[in-house]
């Protein structure tokens, strides 16, 4: 019975947290036709499962169409995701592209694959998405995912930028949505244990334990055991810019600051009476 009521409060939490997203940044709207990805992973079932839910009490009216990208790594258990969703009673669709021989012949052996075969992935669902109508992408990215990335930019590209929460395509065909943005990592752990999500491993990079990810999520793993909070505290902040308190010229303009005092010949003649 305890295990019930925590599997209980964790389902509602996840959904809060997932309907205050959607709220905050109006991803889904009357008429939607969302594109779920689906990699295999814990996280994309938990965005799914979530999401179904959500669509039976939701003010709006919206479609869900599942979508995998079968990505031809060998081994891949082709019959796993079908079979899941068949049970489900969701449209979907298996989209066939062999991005894993590209990536091994483009990636010297041992370095990181996983930048390649981020943008291969998105090219051909930015695509598929306009074929069968998809309106928003929705992506399984949770709060942990937003917060490495952002140290990731910070400490190897020089940038301050993470994951936003919407974002329009470059070329404005397409809007991804991140509905899992508010969602804790640990949470998504302990649903996919409960609901017993048939997991797919990524054979082509869960093996690279070298990965500048993995070094950035220990990092952030030791400070939250460290400092309770302070997870809380760099999301929020990620959501909270003050432009003029760093220093990008593209966001404010620095270099035509003027002084805003009254005129020196005003003050003269104040002090002259």
């Amino acid at each position: 019975k305890k295990e019930k009521t925590e599997f209980n409060k964790l389902q509602k939490r996840l959904r809060r947290h997932v309907g205050k997203a959607i709220e905050d940044y109006n991803m889904i709207e009357a008429g939607d036709r969302v594109m779920v990805c689906l990699s295999g992973g814990k996280d994309s079932y938990a965005m799914l499962d979530i999401l179904m839910n959500l669509q039976q009490s939701a003010p709006v009216d919206f479609e869900l169409v599942a979508v995998n990208l079968d990505q031809k790594q060998p081994g891949f258990p082709e019959e796993v995701l079908p079979a899941y969703l068949e049970k489900l009673g969701i449209e979907y669709h298996i989209l066939e592209k062999d991005t894993y021989s590209i990536v091994k012949s483009v990636v010297p052996e041992g370095k990181t694959t996983c930048g390649l075969c981020s943008r291969l992935r998105r090219g051909s669902l930015y695509g598929f998405a306009e074929q069968i109508g998809a309106t928003k992408i929705a992506l399984g990215h949770h709060r942990d995912d937003i917060i490495e990335t952002l140290f990731l930019n910070m400490f190897f590209a020089g940038k301050l930028k993470a994951m936003p929460p919407k974002l329009l395509s470059d070329d404005k065909q397409n809007i991804v949505i991140r509905p899992m943005a508010y969602c804790k990592e640990s949470d998504l752990v302990r649903y996919a244990n409960y609901k017993a999500f048939p997991i797919i491993p990524c054979n082509l990079c869960g093996s690279q334990d070298n990965l500048q990810r993995q070094a950035i999520k220990k990092m952030l793993q030791d400070w939250d055991k460290q400092w309770p909070g302070r997870l809380d505290s760099i999301f929020t902040a990620i959501g909270n810019v003050s432009p003029s308190q760093l220093a990008d010229g593209e966001l404010f303009d620095f270099k035509t600051l003027k002084l805003q005092r009254p005129s020196l010949d005003k003050i003269r003649a104040v002090n002259l009476a």
